[in-house]
């Protein structure tokens, strides 16, 4: 579980932040949404250290990240995965090699250990017969995959994805979503996921945050959110006919239970 707690973060005496509280529930996929510029890139990097914030705690089953040292920093760093937009997986090595370096980089295990624990990732996302490819010789699909399985090698206990399916066309999409959400529940994973697509908040949004001009607007899940009277809400999520036909549905089988 990730615990957030009154936080503030200030540019120049602009608060981007203000003043934010929130759980992220571990098992549970977590979506933060929002329009551009309402601050979810800045809370997203205020989560994974990249960036301190001015004002508040970040609590990492009650570990506060802000107070932690270097050296437990990097420790914590260690039980993080991360789900890059562009899969940001390297262009000079295999897919097996990609899922196999950060193993080798911080893995305690023997190289026989580690080969197996590649092969394990890659077979749960599917792509155990791809593994001698690079990532120029894949689809776009099968690189986020990849990721995927690059982002699990360590077996970590938080996982960041930052619009995992961005560039994917929808069927790729709702493959991605599910691998997420099935890895998420099997492994007891802190899922925290950055995202425009609200065909991901409908599918998989066990715990929906929305973020406006730096406050968190509303929060619940994605049963909750067909229902919701958040104004501001519903012109985000309901902006295309489509979405205003299904809440549209949603309300009327509500009316008449």
């Amino acid at each position: 579980m990730i615990e957030v707690k009154d936080l503030v973060k200030s540019f120049e005496g602009r608060e981007v932040l203000k003043g934010i509280s929130m759980i992220f529930e571990e098992g549970k996929t977590n979506l933060i949404i929002g329009r551009s510029g309402s601050g979810k890139t800045v809370l997203l990097k205020n989560l994974i250290g990249l960036m301190r914030p001015t004002k508040g705690s970040i609590l990492y089953d009650n570990r506060d990240l802000t107070k932690l040292s270097s050296y437990q920093m990097k420790a914590l760093r260690q039980e993080m995965g991360m789900i890059f937009q562009g899969s940001a997986l390297f262009d000079a090595m295999t897919v097996f090699e990609n899922v196999y370096f950060p193993l080798d980089m911080f893995s305690s295990l023997s190289k026989s250990e580690k080969i197996k624990r590649a092969t394990s990732c890659l077979d749960r996302v599917n792509l155990s017969d791809a593994g001698h490819l690079y990532p120029s010789e894949i689809s776009g699909g099968m690189m986020k995959r990849a990721a995927i399985a690059r982002a699990i090698s360590l077996n970590p206990k938080y996982l960041f994805c930052d619009e995992p399916n961005s560039g994917l066309d929808p069927q790729t999409s709702l493959v991605i979503d599910e691998l997420i959400s099935d890895i998420t529940k099997e492994y007891k994973i802190t899922t925290i996921i950055n995202t425009h697509d609200m065909n991901s908040v409908m599918n998989i949004g066990d715990k929906i945050f929305f973020i406006q001009e730096g406050n968190l607007e509303w929060e619940g899940t994605n049963k909750q959110i067909l229902t919701t009277k958040n104004e501001a809400l519903n012109d985000f999520v309901f902006a295309s006919d489509l979405f205003k036909k299904v809440k549209a549905i949603e309300m009327d089988e509500i009316n008449n239970k």
